[in-house]
């Protein structure tokens, strides 16, 4: 039976923490989780001038999604790919939401591929994709606030190199998106010297928080995902997620993880029993990562895949260092049902299966792995989303930014910075010779 959205929503479960934490200790924790909400609610913390993702959802217009999804029609008529060119919050949100729709393998059956660069300096990468794009129609979609970043910027020179010889300059320029500031930066500049046809990220978020603007919007319409579904899902979340008590589920896990990161659990495990999630974990690492990884703090984020992880990180899970937690995501109705029969020779004696779905057989395996890892001492949280859908990502998406606030502010620390990201790209720059690092390349080739 399929859920009512209007009803239904994603609900945070703290059953298979007891142990790890007292219901007291959690209850103590209200004072603290209303100074954090009402600090990221009324922009007074650090961070605050990026803050614009938090009412995202109920400020985009509809005016604003109709370009999106204008420009998607506009591919999907012309391309039979799509190229998305950015790193981190440019594009992981997209992949994210496009496997959690369509899936691992949607590129074997959708009618427009989407494929991901810019987010890594592989030459023998970047060529497969070039070969792969050599005999059909294809667009491409750089994301970037600055445009400037190193891996990006690499792959946006050599796809739109190869469009211009593809169908010469002028063409070219029709296939060419950019998702970038509105006002500054080097793809700014460039897409109005160029003519490209532009999406603004507000300069009021950051790029771990901008899955709701057209840096996932256009890539999720050109896949066929109903982008208006997404934001009312999320439209629904801002709302219910301003509620001020402990029934709020977004309290509820900020307050349960911090807590076990008290008790000396430094790492956060995000599971899920869907292969098509492995991308919603890798967005949420960074959104977790980024926010809360600094001043020598941080619950160090990874995500696992089960129950293929079970095969090969279960015994340290199960028998390891006690030093991390597990978050669950559990799609509480599966969009598929498989019914296993029963064979007449019963020779790998799983006839007992029989007359049962698989999805039964996977919630079963779910549901023993969290008893099992909560008596080996690692607690279980788990967030149940009530179905596989574009309102319920949508949801799910909000729920974790609005927690990852909330929880940074109870951290102490500022959730929507990242300095540490500069120190690499420091000393990359100065390593590849950019001019005004020569003083920074001189005292690194000493080191190396």
């Amino acid at each position: 039976m399929r859920k009512d959205v209007t009803t239904s929503m994603l609900e945070t479960d703290i059953s298979n923490i007891w142990g790890s934490i007292e219901f007291s200790d959690l209850m103590k924790m209200e004072p603290r989780l209303s100074k954090a909400h009402e600090t990221l609610a009324e922009g007074t913390g650090e961070g605050n001038d990026f803050l614009g993702w938090h009412h995202l959802p109920s400020r985009t217009t509809e005016a604003e999604l109709d370009a999106i999804q204008k420009a998607a029609n506009q591919i999907r008529r012309d391309s039979k790919a799509l190229v998305v060119i950015g790193i981190g919050g440019s594009y992981l949100g997209a992949r994210a939401a496009i496997e959690f729709m369509n899936g691992v393998m949607h590129n074997e059956t959708d009618p427009v591929k989407i494929y991901f660069a810019g987010n890594h300096l592989s030459t023998r990468a970047l060529n497969a994709l070039v070969d792969r794009l050599e005999n059909i129609d294809f667009s491409i979609n750089i994301v970037s606030k600055s445009g400037s970043t190193m891996e990006t910027a690499v792959a946006a020179r050599m796809f739109r190199w190869l469009l211009n010889r593809k169908y010469g300059p002028e063409k070219a320029k029709q296939r060419i998106y950019v998702t970038t500031d509105p006002m500054k930066g080097k793809l700014r500049a460039l897409a109005k010297e160029e003519g490209y046809m532009t999406f603004p990220i507000p300069s009021n978020v950051g790029g771990r928080y901008s899955v709701f603007t057209a840096c996932g919007l256009l890539p999720m319409a050109v896949a066929g995902i109903d982008i208006r579904s997404v934001m009312a899902g999320a439209r629904r979340a801002e709302t219910e997620l301003d509620v001020r008590s402990m029934d709020n589920p977004a309290w509820l896990y900020a307050a349960a993880r911090n807590l076990m990161y008290e008790n000396g659990k430094k790492i956060e495990m995000l599971c899920s029993y869907e292969p098509d999630f492995e991308y919603v974990g890798r967005w949420w690492q960074q959104l977790f990562g980024e926010s809360e990884g600094k001043d020598g703090k941080g619950i160090f984020p990874a995500s696992v895949d089960l129950t293929p992880d079970l095969h090969s990180m279960g015994q340290f899970i199960q028998d390891g260092a006690r030093i991390m937690f597990e978050t669950v995501i559990n799609v509480e109705e599966s969009p598929e049902e498989v019914v296993l029969k029963e064979e007449e020779i019963d020779t790998d004696g799983m006839n007992y299966l029989a007359g049962k779905n698989v999805d039964f057989v996977n919630k079963s395996a779910m549901n023993g792995t969290i008893l099992a890892h909560t008596d080996g001492q690692v607690p279980n949280l788990k967030v149940n989303v009530p179905e596989q859908n574009e309102f319920y990502l949508g949801e799910l998406f909000y729920f974790f930014e609005f927690a990852c606030g909330i929880s940074g502010y109870l951290l102490g620390v500022n959730p929507f910075n990242q300095p540490g990201v500069e120190s690499y790209k420091r000393n990359m720059f100065a390593l590849l010779g950019k001019p005004g690092y020569e003083k920074e390349r001189e005292e690194l080739m000493k080191r190396l």
